[in-house]
């Protein structure tokens, strides 16, 4: 990939987040590590400095369960300063809540602060640039519809609701392929990677971070699907493992996609 700019990652303090951005760095990229917890964005760039002393890393505040912060961070980017986006936070929430924006937090975090990022992002990205949105495996035991957007605390299931949410990003990613065909959008499924994200507050967390755990990948591996998605001048593609190809048979329904498109666009007033 030839750059011309930095690419941002947000989430860039999380366990994929911090080895997307060094694994970046190591290759020379100039990276806009793009984070809601400034304190521990600054103690993760120094780490990588540490390691790699010629990275050029910036940091900026994201908030993605704010459409107030997404504005204000899409605002303080200057048109042609950035090359591709990889839409790498997410979150599993533990229990219902809304955003100050009337949101459920896990559709804020993973679905709708990225689609409003991307959308802001657009007039300011080249044309051809590069942007990998992170889904997940959990995808394709859901389906969604415009009423799935809106769970309400009745609708609350901590990995049901999470799954939908990431299965509302591969809608998302495919429409915006289709409506935007010089982007390279991709997806990235990292599979079970063992962060702290997956600690869902169940009793047997404690259990699970030392007989389970270990057995997932690290995030050092679980990134490498993204990676490749933000290197490749693939578009339209499903990076998963050592592998890319089309987007799986099950996801397409370009009717589907632009009914969540024109749904977003309403609920978040575009």
């Amino acid at each position: 990939m030839e750059i011309n700019g930095r690419i941002i990652v947000t989430g860039a303090t999380g366990g994929m987040g911090a080895a997307a951005v060094e694994a970046l760095a190591k290759e020379g990229h100039p990276v806009l590590m793009a984070c809601r917890n400034l304190k521990k964005a600054d103690t993760v760039r120094a780490s990588i400095l540490n390691r790699i002393p010629g990275a050029d890393l910036d940091v900026k505040h994201l908030d993605l369960a704010s459409i107030a912060s997404v504005r204000a961070f899409a605002d303080s980017i200057e048109p042609g300063s950035v090359s591709a986006l990889f839409n790498n936070a997410g979150v599993i929430s533990r229990g219902f809540s809304i955003t100050g924006d009337g949101l459920e937090n896990t559709f804020s975090v993973n679905y709708f602060g990225p689609w409003l990022l991307t959308r802001l992002l657009l007039p300011k990205l080249p044309q051809d640039a590069h942007i990998v949105n992170m889904v997940s495996l959990t995808c394709r035991f859901v389906s969604i519809d415009k009423a799935a957007l809106q769970p309400t605390e009745k609708d609350f299931r901590q990995l049901v609701t999470y799954a939908k949410a990431k299965r509302a990003m591969v809608s998302f990613s495919q429409e915006l392929a289709r409506r935007y065909p010089l982007l390279h959008v991709n997806m990235a499924d990292p599979g079970v990677v063992g962060t702290d994200m997956i600690d869902l507050g169940w009793w047997f967390d404690p259990i699970a971070d030392v007989l389970v755990k270990p057995l997932f990948k690290t995030p050092q591996s679980g990134v490498q699907p993204a990676l490749r998605a933000l290197r490749e001048e693939k578009q339209s593609h499903y990076y998963v493992g050592k592998q890319s190809k089309a987007i799986p048979a099950r996801y397409i329904n370009p009717s589907l996609d632009k009914s969540i498109w024109e749904e977003t666009q309403k609920i978040i007033k575009l």
